[in-house]
């Protein structure tokens, strides 16, 4: 039975299909049939699935192959007709998908036939793919024009989730990976725990609500487990296709809720951001690891460490020493050229790249320069709002990676305390500012609201030079 669950009967209702994002599964009978509280449909299993329209199949006559090479010569793609709308049951994690076998990660062992029994406690995952590329991305408002469409092959992504019985009317829907269908609620959410700070929006650039509840509306398929090849397969109707938004997003919907405003404008939105902590924390229960380098895989631990506060669930604190997550292998602490303490490192681009601030950048090679590049680019300036809003909520202890939060620190902070040190190097303009107007305010309005709070107590270093796959080593501040 499913911990809490209660559903009078008049809640419960039977159904031969359902449908959601134009994705619709048929079953070969009545089923009892619900929604969790984001929206997503579940059914009492186990179900036969008869068929998902658009049905999977082959590529539509006419449809032309548009291929994306990037500057590196890369592409996460392949003319391969043979997939499209593809369904996976996910139980472990990996770069192999069925959903469209344009993505050169496919492997049509992993895509679901119809009809397919779906049993309990499980998940199925249907897309629509895209019949040309490029497409314009979901997030297109907060991007630049030559970022406003990708080269995504999927559309959007559905989850239909099988469960033994019905749960209660307030539950989330339970992760989309694995077998663990462990049930949360939103009658346990701890509201208490979000700030209401005061921000002009008459003053001040405030995007609503319903803009970031949109983001995070429908299911962000993370499963591929950080692999570069992924990013062409998550929807552009579902997901941004780069780590970089996915940190800009999720910190900028974390310091919306924690703006002054009522439960019901921050309802939608506090529900969608749990879903997606929701999901990554079975993702962690099954060995995901967020760090491929350069900024594909930002954003993925902040939305568990929030989910963890507001569910007042500490399982959802993923373990320093055995997990990896983007920001925290990128950031260490060193002794800068500059001066600086709070270090970053690329990790990963094409191979292992060894660290490069410690080097003044008349001793920089290419590699040293792309690290500078993507440092400036696609990372910190990203992380500042998922940062603050970890402050702000008193969980710097909880994340664990002081490096982190210093990095943030040293870039925000608007008086240059190096810039006797920098020999002749301009402090990068980008410095001082993140690419979300509001963050930068919410940052001069409230950084300063942060409460005392707990440093963490674990120190670690991704060391590129270790054979383990776990490449964590001690790391002190120099001077402590």
């Amino acid at each position: 039975m499913l911990p809490g669950c209660a559903h009078t009967a008049k809640e419960i209702r039977t159904a031969n299909q359902v449908s959601q994002y134009g994705i619709t599964w048929k079953f070969d009978r009545d089923y009892p049939v619900g929604q969790f509280v984001n929206g997503d449909w579940w059914v009492v299993g186990p179900v036969t699935v008869v068929s998902v329209t658009p049905a999977p199949g082959p590529a539509p006559a006419g449809e032309v192959f548009g291929q994306d090479i990037n500057e590196w010569g890369d592409t996460g793609l392949q003319d391969n007709r043979e997939r499209r709308n593809g369904s996976m049951v996910v139980m472990s994690l990996g770069p192999s998908q069925g959903y469209d076998s344009r993505g050169i990660t496919y492997d049509p062992a992993t895509s679901i036939s119809f009809p397919y029994q779906l049993p309990a406690d499980r998940s199925l995952i249907s897309t629509i793919s895209e019949p040309t590329v490029p497409n314009t991305v979901m997030n297109a408002d907060i991007m630049w024009d030559s970022e406003k469409s990708s080269y995504n092959v999927l559309k959007t992504a559905a989850v239909l989730t099988s469960l033994s019985e019905a749960p209660p009317a307030d539950a989330f829907r339970p992760t989309y990976v694995g077998g663990n269908k462990e049930i949360f609620r939103a009658s346990s959410l701890r509201w208490d725990r979000l700030k209401n700070l005061p921000i002009d929006t008459t003053k001040y650039p405030v995007p609503s609500f319903e803009q970031y509840a949109r983001y995070l509306e429908r299911p962000w398929i993370d499963h591929m487990n950080g692999t570069w090849e992924g990013n062409y397969l998550v929807p552009v109707d579902n997901q941004p296709p780069y780590g970089r938004e996915v940190a800009r997003i999720v910190g900028t919907a974390s310091l919306l809720l924690n703006m002054d405003a009522t439960q019901d404008q921050k309802r939608r939105l506090l529900y969608n951001l749990i879903q997606y902590g929701i999901d990554l924390h079975g993702m962690v229960e099954l060995g995901a690891v967020f760090n491929e380098g350069g900024g594909i895989t930002s954003g993925r631990k902040w939305p568990l460490l929030f989910t963890s506060l507001m569910l007042d669930d500490p399982s959802f604190i993923p373990p320093t020493r055995t997990s990896v997550f983007h920001e925290d292998a990128q950031t260490y602490y060193g002794q800068g050229w500059y001066g600086q303490q709070a270090l970053w490192q690329i990790v990963m681009h094409h191979g292992t790249r060894e660290p490069y601030q410690e080097k003044p950048p008349s001793q920089w090679d290419d590699w040293d320069e792309t690290s500078e590049d993507y440092r400036v680019c696609c990372t910190v300036r990203a992380w500042v709002g998922e940062g603050l809003a970890a402050l702000l909520m008193g969980a710097k202890g909880a994340w664990d990676h002081n490096a982190f939060f210093d990095a943030i620190e040293d870039w925000m902070r608007k008086d240059d305390l190096y810039a006797a040190n920098r020999q002749g190097y301009p402090r990068p303009t980008e410095e001082t500012t993140t690419f979300d107007p509001f963050v930068d305010a919410f940052w001069a309005l409230h950084r300063g609201d942060v409460p005392t709070q707990l440093d963490g107590v674990t120190d670690l270093k991704w060391d590129v030079n270790q054979s383990d796959d776990l490449k964590w080593v001690p790391n002190t501040r120099p001077g402590t």
